[in-house]
Order: structure tokens, then sequence, then C-alpha cells
């Protein structure tokens, strides 16, 4: 594969990936329903989270950069097993994370867009065929697929921070600006809004991270992506920290914006598209549409991003022959320099996923929640294994901690155990039965790996290797 990404190629693919475009127009109505307009005051604590969370991964992508992000660097300074064990979730989380944006298209702006009833029939059929445009992209070109996302982060940037400056200025000057609404806990009752709950529900407030923590993941996508990323120890952790922090600030003052302007709270959490419902009362419905195309563009572009992270993350663990059928995965296209065996792989899979979870009433709401609660393991994990080595960690050659170092980790700590706790509500069991069954499937594939080439077998390359990745070629074995 060719090392061709630079700066801001690596900064849109951690951007696109979290889009905030996405995130926010997806799980906002959520939020209104389970926590009310007050629950945005979730964001920007879980976007300091996250922000730590990403220090941390920059701070190992600086040491370590080879494709499969994770799954690399916890089998190098843990354990083959639990590399692979780690390898194996952000495979599931990659999977189950694809089908949920691409479902959004299908199920809740294109009936608002055409005007159409959603059905679990078309819903499946145009999910399907936005997932293989992405797929073929991915499997054509790395660098038109980085092309496309490029363009589609800057409509995405400048869209976002037009529409924001519209809300505010034509509100103030219609009088329709109430920010007392942001403290407003209608329709939920006020009653233990505050409560983290018993052993198995949590209260309203609590909920609203879900909000953060769905749509601020998938940054350390840029890290999947180093052995071909130019100067990948300096540039990586550099675009993953300056996406979460942009994405941070400009969301929460997209959400303050449309709160402030939500003329009955009540009413709105009624709607399907509560955002496009507060533009549209405020802007007109010519730029109501022009958002919901916005929203098609940015939730492509994330898409595109999950499939091109996907293929990586399969790819590498083909080339280390430690995941199904990886003789044939781990091939690179000669003239598209692109792992395309490990494409068509990764899209079947997400296509079964897809198949699965389409006729089920709640689709939208299990598959967000899987795809929240799978990088909150594998985030939790990492930040364990930088604990544990970070005195026998390699030399960085582009990023440290330094002296903040431990304000980090206690601040990334504190917010995964929380985010986590949250994922003990009752309403997330079929996110955690989804969880389960992979881990179950995974661990199966592991016990025959062992029992066929014994411990040995699964050894990683020592050290060694990630000095050859700093080189301008790739690494291979």
């Amino acid at each position: 594969m060719k090392r061709e990404l630079g700066l801001y190629a690596s900064f849109a693919v951690a951007f696109g990936f979290v889009s905030i475009a996405t995130g926010i127009f997806t799980t906002y109505g959520a939020v209104l329903n389970s926590s009310g307009p007050r629950g945005i005051w979730a964001w920007p604590i879980a976007v300091i989270g996250q922000t730590m969370v990403a220090l941390i991964f920059g701070a190992l992508a600086a040491r370590i950069p080879i494709s499969g992000y994770a799954y690399q660097w916890v089998s190098r300074l843990a354990n083959p097993l639990l590399g692979w064990l780690t390898g194996w979730i952000s495979f599931a989380f990659l999977v189950v994370v694809v089908v949920a944006v691409d479902y959004t298209i299908a199920a809740t702006i294109l009936p608002e867009l055409f005007g159409y009833a959603p059905t679990p029939a078309n819903c499946w059929v145009i999910t399907a065929v936005v997932m293989l445009l992405q797929a073929v992209l991915v499997a054509l070109s790395t660098n038109v697929t980085n092309r496309v996302n490029e363009v589609a982060v800057t409509v995405q940037i400048v869209g976002m921070v037009g529409i924001t400056v519209l809300l505010f200025v034509v509100g103030a000057v219609i009088g329709r600006l109430d920010f007392t609404h942001l403290f407003e806990t209608a329709p939920v009752a006020e009653v233990s809004y505050w409560d983290f709950g018993g052993l198995s529900n949590a209260g309203p407030f609590p909920l609203a991270f879900l909000l953060g923590a769905f749509t601020i993941v998938g940054f350390e996508s840029a890290a999947n992506l180093a052995e071909e990323t130019k100067n990948p120890e300096r540039v990586i952790p550099r675009a993953m920290v300056q996406a979460v922090v942009a994405l941070g600030v400009l969301g929460m003052l997209f959400l303050v914006a449309v709160t402030a302007l939500a003329d009955n709270t009540v009413e709105l959490a009624k709607s399907a598209t509560p955002v496009a419902t507060v533009i549209t009362s405020v802007l007109g419905p010519v730029v109501g549409k022009i958002l919901l195309v916005l929203i098609v563009v940015s939730i492509f572009s994330c898409g595109l991003v999950i499939t091109l992270s996907g293929t990586r993350l399969v790819w590498a663990m083909s080339r280390d022959e430690r995941f199904p059928a990886w003789q044939l995965l781990r091939k690179v296209s000669r003239n598209r320099h692109t792992p395309v065996a490990a494409t068509i792989g990764y899209f079947v899979v997400t296509q079964a996923i897809l198949a699965i979870f389409s006729g089920t009433s709640d689709a939208l709401f299990v598959l967000f929640s899987a795809a929240t609660l799978l990088p909150a393991i594998i985030y939790a994990g990492t930040v364990l294994l930088y604990i544990v080595k970070r005195k026998s960690l390699p030399a960085s050659k582009g990023f440290t901690l330094g002296r903040w170092e431990i304000p980090v980790l206690v601040l990334a700590s504190i917010w995964l155990i929380y985010e986590l706790l949250i994922f003990r509500d009752a309403s997330f069991e079929q996110p955690r039965l989804y969880v389960g069954i992979m881990l179950v499937v995974g661990i199966g594939y592991l016990v025959y790996l062992v029992a066929t080439r014994g411990r040995k077998g699964l050894s990683m390359p020592d050290m060694q290797d990630v000095d050859r990745a700093f080189d301008d070629n790739t690494i291979s074995k």
C-alpha cells in the first residue's frame, strides 16, 4: 500500500468517522425523550472524556504506527491473546457501526426528504446499496476514497458552521432565541433527574451521555491508516485530538442553537427528525432540505471512513495469520494498492448484520447502542494497558503526554468507568446480547487458533518491526 495521506487527510478520516452532523441528527431526538433539553449538558463532559482518550491513543499511535491500532498495541505491549480479543471486539464494533450509520439514511432522512413512509424492506434495500457504494470506493482506490471524504468533511464543516451561525442570527432577529430551554426537562419529569439509578436502571441525565458517547467515537480510525500516512508518529496524534476538540466545540454550539430555538420541547420530542423540524421552522423549508442533503453527505462520508477503517483492521489481522480466511484476506491488489479481498469480506459480514437487525422494530436504537458499548470497551481496555505499561513503552518519535500524563489518565479512567456503568440499564439488553454473541464467536475461533498452532504460533513480531514502520515503505511480513 502507498504512504500518501497528509495531515488534512488524516484529520478528515477522524472527523468523518465521528461526524457530528450524523451523530447529533440521529440521536438528538432520543436525548429529548430520555433526558429532556437539559440533557445537552452531558455533551461537554463527554467531549472532555473522549479528548483524554484521544490523547492516550495519540501517545500509543506515535510509538506503534501500524495498521490495526488497538489490536497491534495490545498484542505487542500485553500479549497476543489479549491483542487478538481487542482486535475482534474492534471488528465487532466496525461491522455494526457502519450498519447503524447507513441505516439512518434509509430510516429517517430520505423519508423526510422525499416524503415517503419507511418500511423494513425499503430500509434494508437502501442501506445495502449505500454500503455497496462505500465498499466499491474503498476497494478501488484509497486516494480516491480520501479525496471524496475530504470534500465531504469540508462540506460538513462549512455547512455546520454556516447553519449554526444562521440559527443564532435569525433566531435573535425574530426574537425566538430562548436560552431557558437549555435547562428544562420536559417532556421528562424532573423528579430523580440526576439519579444515577440502582443496579438495573439509570436516571434521565445519565442516559443523556449516549449523545456524546455515540457521536464522539471513531477518531482512532486515523491510527488504523498509519501505514498509509506520511510521518504518522506526528500527524496521527494531532489529527485525532484536533478532530475531537473541533467536533466538540462545534457540536455544543449547534446543540445550544437548536435547543434555544425549540418552540415547544414537548411537541418537538414527538418529531422523527427534531433537528430538521427546528431548522425548517426558523430558516424555512429550503434550508431545511439543504440540511437534510448535508446530513446525507455527512453520513455517507462517515460510513465510507468506517468501511475504510474496518477493511484495514481485517487486513492487518489477516496479515498476521489470525483472522478467519486470512489466506485470502491478507492479499493487497498490485494494481489498486488496496486490500480488495478484505474489503469484500468486510462487506459480506456487514450485509449479514444488516439482514439480522433490519427486521426489528427498534433497529436503530439497538444498532446505535451496540455501536456505543463496543468502543467504550475498546477504549477502557486500551487505557488500562497504557496505565500498566506506560513506564515500559518504546520511545516516542512524535508525541508524548509529558507532565500531563497522570491527569489525562485519571480523567480518561473516570469517564470510561462512568460510561460503561450506564450500560447496565435494562434498556440495553439487546446490545449487550450482540456483544456477548460476538465475544463467544471470537473466543471460539481463538480456541481453534491455539489448538491448531499453540500459544507460540500466536506470537507477534518483536518491537523492532515498529522501527521499520517509520520508514518510507510500509512494513511487510
